[in-house]
């Protein structure tokens, strides 16, 4: 007894050991992650090739947010190391505000690779999780923040003392997004009128609405007529209120009114809807800040651009670093080197059109603008009997293809396409399927009247508890109680409600090929959803990839996004004809899949120790 209890000591004494040490390597990758330890170098123009002031302006890019592992709307720090290395890797050098200034005001030029980089909504998160980043390329950017948050106990923003430790780190600048972010004029799809609503309340009814709503700044307050429901002196009086308060803020609790502004959501060429309110605005910016992006979407800004009428790109979560590049391109037509990834894995394939990213076992194909990415798949020019597995990852809103027995200019071929959430089988560009995947899956479909009466009932919640920045409940006065309003469902005979597809929507789908003869079979995560259809296309051809920008998807923060990742993950093609010999697998194994999981479980552990804190 007296052996075992030694045993089991011994046991406790090793096992408390290596989790102290594992607890000391967490904690040095953490500080390492998360304090400063170098200092920003600016550019010196002795090393940097210098544009024509005429000629070469600056790129302008935009996040909205980080976040340790990423969500829908924040982007990860991986995917964020990603694309800003691919700005540097193509000689990007960050310039300041006082750049933007001499360049504007003086006529001084800039670096031919010119970015000026910011962050939005003065996130404490996206501090902490960039500043590494930042650190690593020697890129500086400027932080913007709302002023009442200044007085919020929510840690999730930064205050005015960490704001002024940021400066002091020489990585970053200080902007504003303004006083406050609120919504006016609000309309539901349904056109019920919501009146005004602050930020957590728009976040609460957001699936509802469509277009139809205002920024705080941008227009007369309406009624649901569209009635103005203030005067002109009261706008005047509202809008400027809002000014003073981030002249009295920042003053006060930063010594200064940050130079750089971003009004939301103009977008308008002028500063705001309305002519009236557009004057207003206009005044104040001129009069607090010495530049302001006015506009999103577009990323170059030249002499030919004014210093209040600046515009920015905001990169998505769900960008890929070519992505960006390709946007980029688009705007600036500057030659960049898109990423490539791993060349063993690259060798493989012939790129066509777009650009194209091998990544473990996924392959990223990025269109072009308003068009397509193509790669084909070298020495398949034979392939004709197939059995094909892959994940498309990519998301909704586009178009993901893979096509078969194709000759090299794709007048003949057989393919099978997911777009806009349907399953599509092609040959020689005759439709020969067509299938709604949410129909497939046999989700229930609410009716017309009772999304609306869904709706009605959430928004109510918001009037009927939620106390708004404006000082007074939420405006929908002409909101009614909807508990005992009777809404009919499709099988009673209502119109059933179809939701447009966000561009934003993730993707994930199992797709499994199977093609013998003049017969092709789909199966859509391992279910047959297309048997056994005939196909007239029978001699032997190549393997294409495809990805394509489909049509406009609505955002509010990335208005025309024109370029689409396509992502096939572990892609595997198999000869039927030699009992399902494999031809192709871009599937991780052996040493390269236990390193890979390796990784990602380190990194998983090191995301919950962060958060744990």
């Amino acid at each position: 007894m007296k052996k075992k209890r030694l045993d089991k000591d011994k046991r406790k004494i090793i096992r408390s050991i290596l989790e102290a040490v594992l607890l000391t390597i967490l904690a040095v990758v953490v500080i390492r992650a998360l304090f400063t330890m170098k200092s920003y170098q600016p550019y010196k123009e002795s090393k940097v090739e210098l544009g024509s002031n005429q000629e070469d302006g600056f790129i302008a890019v935009s996040y909205i947010a980080v976040d340790r592992e990423g969500t829908s709307s924040m982007i990860s720090v991986s995917r964020l190391e990603e694309q800003l290395k691919a700005l540097y890797d193509n000689g990007y050098v960050t310039i300041t505000q006082q750049d933007v200034l001499d360049y504007y005001q003086k006529g001084k030029a800039l670096p031919r690779k010119a970015l000026f980089l910011m962050f939005e909504d003065g996130r404490r998160d996206t501090a902490i999780f960039a500043q590494k980043i930042m650190e690593k390329y020697n890129f500086k950017g400027t932080m913007l923040s709302y002023g009442d948050k200044f007085g919020s106990r929510d840690f999730k923003f930064l205050t005015p003392k960490d704001l002024l430790n940021l400066e002091d780190s020489s990585f970053w600048e200080l902007g504003t997004n303004g006083y406050r972010l609120s919504y006016i004029n609000v309309f539901d799809r349904y056109n019920n009128y919501l009146g005004e609503l602050n930020s957590l309340e728009y976040v609460k009814v957001r699936k509802y609405l469509g277009r139809n709503y205002n920024q705080y700044l941008m227009d007369f307050i309406r009624d649901a007529y569209g009635i103005p429901k203030e005067s002109y002196e009261e706008m005047k009086e509202r809008i400027s209120g809002d000014y003073r308060l981030v002249d009295t803020i920042y003053t006060k609790k930063l010594k200064k009114v940050p130079e750089v502004y971003v009004l939301m959501h103009s977008n308008t060429g002028s500063f705001a809807n309305n002519d009236k309110v557009s004057e207003i605005n206009e005044e104040w910016i001129k009069k607090l800040f010495a530049m302001n992006f006015n506009r999103e979407g577009y990323s170059y800004n030249t002499t030919e651009s004014s210093l209040y009428d600046l515009t920015r790109m905001q990169p998505q979560p769900y960008w890929y670093p070519n992505h960006l590049l390709m946007r980029i391109k688009d705007d600036t037509k500057a030659e960049l080197q898109f990423v490539n990834g791993e060349e063993k894995r690259r060798k493989n394939w012939e790129t066509v059109k777009g650009a194209a990213e091998f990544k473990a076992s996924d392959i990223i194909l990025t269109s072009e603008s308003q068009g397509n990415g193509l790669l084909r798949l070298k020495d398949s020019k034979d392939y004709k009997n197939l059995n094909i597995s892959v994940t498309l990852t990519g998301n909704k809103l586009g178009s993901q293809a893979v096509y078969l027995r194709a000759d090299e200019k794709l007048s003949r071929y057989t393919a099978v396409r997911l777009q806009n959430n349907y399953l599509l089988v092609e040959e020689n560009g005759k439709n020969l399927l067509k299938l709604n995947l949410d129909e497939f899956d046999g989700k229930s479909v609410q009716s017309l009247e009772e999304n609306e009466q869904e709706a009605l009932k959430e928004e109510y919640k918001v009037y009927k508890d939620g106390s708004s920045a404006f000082g007074t409940k939420t405006s929908m006065e002409e909101q009614k109680n909807p508990d005992n309003k009777e809404a009919k469902s499709v099988s009673q005979g209502a119109e059933p409600y179809l939701p447009d597809i966000q561009i934003n929507e993730a993707g994930n789908r199992k797709v499994d090929i199977i093609l013998e003869g003049n017969s092709l079979t789909v199966k859509i995560d391992g279910r047959t959803a297309a048997e056994k259809i005939a196909v007239g296309n029978t001699q032997p051809g190549y393997v294409y990839l495809e990805s394509a920008w489909g049509e406009y998807g609505y955002s509010q923060r990335n208005i025309a996004d024109d370029v689409y990742d396509g992502v096939f993950h572990e892609l595997v093609i198999r000869n039927n004809e030699k009992q399902n010999t494999v031809l192709y697998d871009n599937r991780l194994k052996g040493m390269d899949k236990t390193q890979y999981e390796i990784k990602n479980k380190w990194n998983h552990l090191i995301n919950w120790f962060i958060k744990a804190l």
